[in-house]
């Protein structure tokens, strides 16, 4: 990869993450329960993507049997990750939950040679435990009455069901189309979801729709969609950890639109997390 064509998927790699950012406010601004908010926001996003595959006329068909089985169970994984995603940021706040999600990026960087032929790298072991230091210095006393602490918790198993998804999905991005993935993602999600809206309360989606598009249009169909098509120029592990630039731009959305001030504990927290983007940001751009 030469250096003009790194920079350029550097840049590509941020916006998707600043776009896949706006979903912690949105998040737990919306009015919804999370399973409902999570059918709304993939029944939009099946929509908003379905309509940009006709217009790019994108080729909507799965190869094999092998092929659909592996949407279902990465489909089944996103709508997982995002259902406790949620759950975090109505238990604690956006900078907690955030920061919590991203333990994701030691997860995956362990994970990788499970799914692929690369090697365990030892300095994403040591980024990885900079990045638990910074968990730890997040969390209050531990206490699982501490919504904060409950919170975070469900901000690592999201991370944990976002990481084995991303896992799967890189196995496939040299044969779809990124658009098209996250298309069929979106179609499981909503059809999974359905018997939620019989059982749980969503009469406020009357006045909570513009957000929710606003979350299905940015985040999933803009952002997911461009995080997974970074995938085919930085290993897995690299993607998620320069874009583990999310906290900071979720903490500043939150910061700009939710009044949420971050304590000095998670800024401390933050600050480590935020070095190994730094660190892993560099490394990638001399391989």
């Amino acid at each position: 990869m030469n250096e003009n064509s790194h920079i350029k998927h550097v840049f590509w790699l941020t916006v998707a993450t600043l776009c896949i950012s706006t979903s912690g406010a949105l998040g737990r601004y919306i009015a919804l329960p999370a399973p409902v908010l999570i059918w709304w926001r993939a029944a939009f996003a099946v929509g908003i993507l379905y309509l940009f595959c006709r217009y790019k006329g994108l080729d909507l068909k799965i190869n094999s049997a092998r092929d659909y089985r592996t949407f279902i169970i990465s489909g089944l994984l996103m709508g997982a990750h995002w259902i406790t995603y949620v759950y975090a940021l109505k238990l604690s706040n956006v900078a907690l939950s955030v920061l919590a999600l991203f333990t994701y990026p030691i997860i995956t960087a362990l994970l990788e040679p499970l799914f692929s032929k690369v090697k365990l790298d030892p300095i994403h072991i040591i980024l990885g435990l900079i990045i638990l230091l910074g968990i730890y210095i997040l969390a209050p006393e531990f206490s699982l009455e501490n919504d904060h602490v409950l919170g975070i918790l469900f901000g690592i198993l999201s991370a944990f069901c976002y990481a084995i998804r991303t896992l799967i999905l890189k196995q496939h991005v040299t044969n779809y189309n990124p658009t098209m993935l996250m298309f069929y993602q979106v179609v499981i999600i909503s059809i999974v979801l359905i018997p939620v809206l019989f059982f749980m309360d969503s009469s406020n989606i009357k006045t909570q729709y513009p957000y929710v598009i606003l979350l299905a249009l940015l985040a999933t169909a803009i952002g997911h969609t461009m995080f997974v098509n970074s995938l085919k120029h930085f290993k897995v592990s690299t993607a998620s950890i320069i874009g583990s630039m999310q906290p900071v731009f979720g903490i500043i959305i939150a910061y700009l639109f939710l009044n949420e001030i971050p304590t000095m504990s998670t800024l401390a927290g933050g600050s480590l997390i935020l070095a190994t983007v730094v660190i892993e940001s560099i490394r990638s751009r001399r391989k």
